[in-house]
């Protein structure tokens, strides 16, 4: 495994294992990510540039992801700098939410990170839903 396949893999493990530095090791120093759900937990614009910022959050993120996570990505799509990916994850409530994710990768680093909420997923936000089990 290399390249985009081993950082997103380091990622998902890091995530798995609520290691938030490890989550952040995934990330370049510069790197910025852009999430709804980052407006909901740090309030703002929904944008984390660099470490300092990203690290609150994904502290919050990783304490807020349930130990069993139903999560059902099937791969994704890269054109070599990019990989894209498109997933379901279920409510509190057993409703589908979708999302998808876009992460910009260079020299083994997450530059960039996008995440994108389909309706269902901001709902739950805007009724502040989002929380661990």
């Amino acid at each position: 495994m290399d390249g985009i396949e081993a950082v997103i893999q380091r990622w998902e493990d890091a995530l798995a294992s609520h290691d938030a530095e490890a989550l952040l090791a995934c990330y370049a120093r510069d790197a910025v990510l852009e999430s709804p759900v980052a407006a909901h937990i740090l309030g703002g614009p929904g944008i984390c540039r660099g470490h300092e910022e990203l690290r609150p959050f994904l502290a919050e993120v990783v304490a807020r992801t349930p130990d069993e996570r139903q999560y059902h990505r099937a791969g994704f799509f890269t054109d070599g700098r990019r990989a894209t990916w498109e997933y379901p994850r279920q409510t509190p409530d057993g409703e589908q939410m979708d999302f998808v994710e876009v992460m910009e990768i260079d020299d083994g680093l997450i530059q960039a990170h996008r995440v994108y909420w389909g309706w269902r997923g901001v709902e739950i936000l805007s009724t502040d839903q989002y929380h661990r089990d």
